[in-house]
């Protein structure tokens, strides 16, 4: 489930792509189906990277027709570190991801300045937090959505955002919503308690994400298109650094 649109990134043979705060590699399982790409994914945690590790080298393994890298797949690289003070010289990447990771960050402005170093001149940023308004309402909903351990500590105003952006040296030249059908799903888990793992309407939506991503029926493709100015999960700018 991507929440960056590879078309706005601009990739080419021969191109570094960064993902800071990886997770499970999603972002960078589909630089692999990209030639040439030489693609690096950071998370802070050892899980998360372990993760990422094995699901590329399962992905390298599996033959195109089964989904697997496409031939002439660039190297790839996963590590642990910090989004405060990247392991790499100055700018080491053409293009660097940081999906939904910015409003766990206390210095997000930190973070913001590091990925610019890293960053070529002419290369891009692609960077997406949740949407204000179905970030809101899961505040509303639940006190342990905001308390959560690790959990958000802030809600971004979709203007505020592009204009940080722009001070940190990006001329933005998209931006779009993800995520919609995924809105109404953390308004039940935090409606019904984040802690009820098992609560049957939760665990009946979460069988329909399933699907859908599984299945992508145009039901719900068409349903998702409709809804994502209205209640899409995230926002998405993509700037190029001046």
């Amino acid at each position: 489930m991507l929440t960056m649109r590879f078309e706005h990134l601009n990739l080419k043979p021969g191109m570094r792509v960064l993902d800071v705060g990886c997770g499970g590699g999603r972002h960078i399982r589909q630089t692999r189906m990209i030639p040439g790409i030489v693609a690096v994914g950071l998370d802070l945690g050892k899980k998360e990277v372990s993760d990422t590790a094995k699901m590329l080298r399962e992905l390298d393994a599996l033959p195109t027709q089964y989904g697997g890298s496409v031939p002439g797949a660039g190297p790839w690289m996963s590590l642990r570190g910090s989004a405060y003070q990247l392991p790499f010289k100055d700018e080491s990447f053409d293009c660097v991801i940081i999906s939904e990771v910015l409003e766990h960050l206390h210095e997000d402005e930190r973070a913001l300045a590091e990925m610019s170093r890293v960053l070529k001149r002419g290369g891009v940023l692609a960077a997406s937090v949740p949407r204000q308004g179905p970030e809101a309402v899961c505040w509303a909903l639940s006190e342990d959505y905001r308390n959560w351990p690790g959990g958000h500590i802030r809600i971004y105003n979709r203007k505020a955002l592009r204009e940080k952006l722009v001070a940190h040296g990006y001329n933005v030249y998209a931006s779009h919503f993800a995520h919609a059908l995924h809105s109404p799903y953390w308004w039940l888990k935090c409606l019904r308690g984040l802690q009820h793992e098992d609560d049957s309407l939760v665990q009946l939506y979460h069988r329909l994400l399933v699907w859908d991503m599984m299945r992508r029926p145009a039901l719900t493709r068409v349903l998702e298109a409709a809804l994502q100015p209205l209640i899409g999960k995230s926002v998405v700018f993509y700037g190029i650094k001046e």
